[in-house]
């Protein structure tokens, strides 16, 4: 996961000033945003906050619990479980941009006492054995060839019979996507596994699924609902993929509808625990 090729494809330097250019045109004020307004931006995966929410509703952390963002990117997820939940949270990107700029936006909502962020590999992670009281994990694992090593890095962090929630793209049965995707430009940083495949990794690294589901029919909703608001001549619900590609994120959306439509992708959502 160190890969250069894969930060790189994320992070192109200026993020935070493409970001405070965006919130301007919507007439939010930069340096006081509030979680709600930068939710359209700040949720780097499928779906946006409306995915977040999901996976949140699979687990109810305490106030007092410690939990653990893996691929937190710019920081939303984060920001959000801490204010519903009222938790401790700590993200871990490999991308340094990302951390940067979720710094910078939770101090602006005021939320350094509760999240932290540190760059580094998810492979090889600098927390101690039974940190965390949970973690989730929301389109990381794309980008990641040795899942078996994730899944088993995930399980030393997580204390026994803590919860993990893994969101994820998975490899449909109808051959591999097309690219430019949001996780990557070419086949060569792509490394989608099965669903079947997914189940046993965790297994084998010490979970039990408890729930299991795929996510198709609730992304297909959600890009028709996408492309009535667009062409209504009102504002998608979700510029996070825009704000980290720019343009070429156009290129990414229809290649992704038109794989999932055709069976090549298949987003899953899985709850386990640790045992």
């Amino acid at each position: 996961m160190t890969d250069e090729r894969i930060s790189g494809h994320y992070s192109s330097g200026k993020l935070m000033e493409r970001l405070r250019a965006l919130l301007a045109a919507e007439g939010i004020n930069p340096d006081h945003p509030t979680v709600e307004q930068l939710a359209p931006f700040d949720h780097f995966h499928g779906r946006g906050l409306e995915a977040t929410q999901e996976v949140a509703n699979l687990v109810a952390p305490a106030s007092a619990d410690h939990i653990l963002d893996v691929g937190s990117g710019i920081g939303g997820p984060a920001r959000y479980f801490a204010r519903r939940f009222g938790c401790r949270v700590t993200g871990i990107d490999l991308t340094a941009e990302f951390c940067e700029v979720a710094r910078a936006l939770t101090r602006a909502v005021g939320f350094t006492d509760r999240i932290s962020f540190e760059q580094g590999d998810a492979l090889t992670m600098p927390f101690a054995d039974a940190s965390f009281d949970g973690a989730y994990s929301m389109n990381v694992s794309m980008n990641i060839a040795d899942k078996a090593a994730l899944y088993r890095e995930v399980r030393r962090v997580l204390k026994p019979g803590a919860w993990f929630v893994l969101a994820e793209i998975a490899q449909g049965p109808e051959g591999a996507p097309t690219y430019p995707t949001p996780w990557a430009r070419t086949a060569e940083t792509s490394f989608l596994s099965t669903p079947g495949a997914t189940h046993d990794a965790l297994a084998a690294a010490g979970f039990t699924i408890v729930k299991s589901r795929d996510t198709a029919a609730e992304a297909a909703a959600f890009t028709a609902r996408a492309r009535a608001l667009i062409a209504r001549g009102e504002k998608p619900p979700f510029h996070a993929v825009y704000l980290i590609h720019g343009d070429l994120a156009r290129e990414m959306a229809a290649n992704g509808a038109r794989d999932l439509a055709a069976g090549k992708i298949i987003p899953i959502e899985i709850l386990c625990r640790a045992h």
